[in-house]
């Protein structure tokens, strides 16, 4: 595949005339999809019946295994939309993996539901690859798709590809037999490939390139003129802000607590599948949407549960995917259910408490959201209501006292309240978590901190020489102490305190590190190699380790 290349492509530039852009002029040029923006590259989805390898292709396409991928007959490990960036050769298009199809579905099931989905998500793409099994030939079930396809998406023609062919190359014969068997679903001639080894690959490449090549083509002509007008202002957006970078979420909890209606409401779209079915989400949907001009990415995770020896198939992978999906995330949305608040009597459950124990541990920022606080209104239930937001807080902060100010937001997925609460305070807690603060200002408010400070022996007092921030993403600061006196486990507390107190660092981890040095080293002579010089990091970030411990 590395040596198919492009020989001619068109490339449109629109000439300057004393009134403005007045035509287009065509010259050759190659066309790298390397260089276009992901949001304006081609959409293609992959549909097929149950069972066929549609994410097996989805993780070829993408290089990466990202969903999840097991052979159960009885059941649909595949649920939701998952979208990715699909790399084959040096083509680039965005890929979308959905959920099984079977038109038979009874009305408000599972598979009804999903389907419904996939067709929102159809309506919305260019192109689609039609996946079938071939080493099972033609299904009545393919059949069923093909005329479901014709229904919902006339205008596009899919690809016809026969996965799983590659026991079929063979001198049989046998290969041929099931490409004129796949004909009859009348989409054209089909193509033979193997996503779990890569097979086909190649001609997959040939059915897509020039598709992809004609769509770009219209999309430089119909944009030509408003790209060319704003050359000058993106070429001046080279200076990229580290707070605006793009901020990874990801929506947390146990199971049925809300998280996947929560998502569907921060997109306001059913990019999910909800219902009152607890464990509907398996796959962590990774989702990407702008707000206030910055770009969030999005990630629902399955339910929180403690993996046990007997929880084997999809479920498990499904709970070592969302753990996965906690430890790349930049903050973490702990989801509770405030009417399992008012029944429990308490705000947090073991689960939770491991969730937001290890999102401090691991240094990420927390924001709680309490979710269903619509059960709570009405007459009777009027006191639960103010019951819970006056105590969560208070509860949240006993549980979790090593992160203080953590913030608490309630709302109410189902009827889509609270979406800018959740998203403002989301990129408060993301700024605060990227947050530097200058040397000069922290020594200058290190010499007042430590004079309030109460020291149980003056004499033994350590002499910070000075303070100074290393790293952000949490914040993490070092103290350099004059001598062999160290600062106690007390004074890391009160240093941590104050630093959220002054400077509004609430709800994030903070890290504080000492160094000690000699008076050598002190007075800036002598080799920092020879120094004597003792480095000890001291984080107060979990209190109980053994509550995170996998059983």
């Amino acid at each position: 595949m590395s040596r198919i290349r492009r020989l001619v492509y068109v490339h449109l530039i629109p000439p300057v005339t004393e009134r403005g852009f007045s035509s287009l002029s065509v010259v050759t040029a190659p066309l790298d999809f390397t260089e276009i923006q992901i949001s304006r590259l081609p959409t293609v989805v992959i549909l097929g019946r149950p069972n066929v390898g549609k994410s097996a292709l989805f993780n070829r396409l993408i290089r990466r295994r990202e969903a999840l991928v097991y052979n159960t007959p009885d059941d649909h490990v595949t649920r939701d939309i998952r979208e990715g960036l699909a790399k084959l050769a040096d083509l680039r298009f965005r890929v979308l993996d959905s959920a099984g199809l079977e038109a038979e579905a009874t009305s408000a099931s599972i598979l009804h539901r999903t389907a419904s989905i996939t067709a929102h998500v159809l309506a919305k793409s260019h192109f689609a690859l039609f996946l079938t099994d071939a080493r099972a030939g033609l299904h009545p079930l393919d059949l069923q798709v093909g005329k479901w396809l014709r229904k919902h998406a006339p205008q596009i023609k899919p690809i016809v590809a026969m996965n799983k062919s590659e026991s079929l190359f063979d001198a049989t014969g046998s290969l041929a037999s099931a490409a004129n068997e796949m004909c009859r679903l009348g989409f054209g001639d089909p193509i033979a490939i193997s996503a779990e080894t890569g097979l086909g690959m190649h001609d997959l490449y040939m059915s897509l390139k020039p598709l992809l090549e004609d769509y770009m083509l219209r999309v430089f002509t119909e944009g030509a003129r408003e790209n060319s007008h704003n050359e000058v202002e993106d070429s001046s957006d080279l200076d990229v802000d580290k707070s605006k970078l793009p901020l990874q979420l990801a929506i947390v909890g146990r199971p049925n607590v809300g998280k996947s209606t929560l998502l569907n409401a921060l997109l306001q779209e059913d990019r999910v599948l909800v219902g009152p079915e607890a464990g509907l989400t398996r796959d962590s949907i990774r989702t990407q949407f702008e707000f206030q001009g910055r770009t969030i990415y999005l990630v629902d995770t399955a339910g929180w549960l403690q993996r046990t020896k007997q929880e084997k198939g999809a479920a498990s992978l499904s709970i070592m995917q969302s753990r996965k999906s906690l430890l790349r995330a930049h903050i973490i949305a702990l989801v509770l259910d405030a009417e399992e608040i008012i029944n429990a009597r308490r705000s947090m459950k073991h689960a939770e408490v491991v969730i937001a124990r290890r999102a401090v541990e691991e240094g990420r920022g927390l924001v709680v959201i309490v979710n269903k606080m619509d059960l709570l209104r009405g007459k009777h239930k009027s006191s639960s209501y103010e019951k819970v937001m006056e105590v969560v807080p208070q509860e949240i902060q006993t549980i979790i006292p090593q992160v203080t100010g953590i913030p608490v937001v309630f709302i109410s997925a189902l009827e889509g309240r609270g979406r800018t609460t959740v998203l403002n305070q989301v990129i408060d807690t993301y700024e605060k978590w990227c947050s530097r603060l200058p040397t000069a200002r922290l020594n200058r408010w290190l010499q007042k901190v430590m004079s309030r400070h109460s020291w149980k022996d003056q004499a033994a007092q350590p002499k910070v020489k000075y303070f100074t921030q290393v790293k952000a993403r949490p914040p993490t600061f070092v103290a350099f102490v004059r001598g062999k006196t160290q600062l106690s486990d007390t004074d890391i507390r009160f240093l941590t305190k104050s630093l959220k107190e002054d400077f509004d660092l609430g709800g994030i981890p903070i890290r504080i590190m000492q160094r000690s040095v000699t008076k050598k080293d002190a007075s800036g002579s002598g080799n920092s190699k020879n120094s004597h010089s003792v480095c000890r990091v001291v984080e107060r970030t979990v209190s109980d380790k053994r509550s995170i411990v996998d059983e």
